[in-house]
């Protein structure tokens, strides 16, 4: 990861954010049918049991995003998303690493993520990172389009 780059827990209702999440959105809609889609909206990014994280270049611009929503059973990753200009600079890997630390310190150790089986990028860094496929969890149902992760962490 660039020096420059810093991870941060920051709140997701800002201009900046919505920009990449509106990016991500623009990105993935027109690729899976509407069913297929399962991102969670502002007002679910910004309750309690969500940590939303932020990384921002050395001039402050916010270049990725990415949640975790901690329920009784796992945490989720969720709207992970680096501006395309900035991937492979390994920013997303350290976005997650901070998303996983806090989420560990409040007692999760398992965790689940949705993706889409044409981001296979985002499913090549999750697989290095340690996530293995698995089943469907929590709502969600076997959907062709989605690849389901886990991870568990001691």
């Amino acid at each position: 990861m660039p020096a420059a780059i810093t991870v941060s827990l920051e709140p997701a209702a800002q201009p900046e954010v919505i920009a990449l999440i509106e990016a991500l959105d623009a990105y993935q809609i027109p690729l899976y049918p509407m069913e297929s889609h399962h991102g969670i909206d502002m007002a679910a990014l910004s309750a309690p049991n969500v940590m939303f994280a932020v990384a921002r270049d050395g001039q402050g611009m916010a270049v990725a995003c990415g949640a975790i929503v901690v329920g009784p059973e796992f945490g989720e990753l969720k709207r992970m998303y680096t501006l395309p200009s900035h991937r492979g600079q390994g920013i997303a890997g350290a976005l997650l690493a901070r998303l996983e630390a806090e989420a560990h310190a409040r007692g999760v150790r398992s965790f689940t993520l949705e993706t889409g089986y044409l981001q296979t990028d985002a499913i090549g860094l999750y697989e290095r990172l340690g996530y293995r496929r698995c089943g469907p969890f929590g709502e969600y149902v076997d959907d062709p389009n989605s690849v389901f992760m886990s991870k568990i962490v001691n």
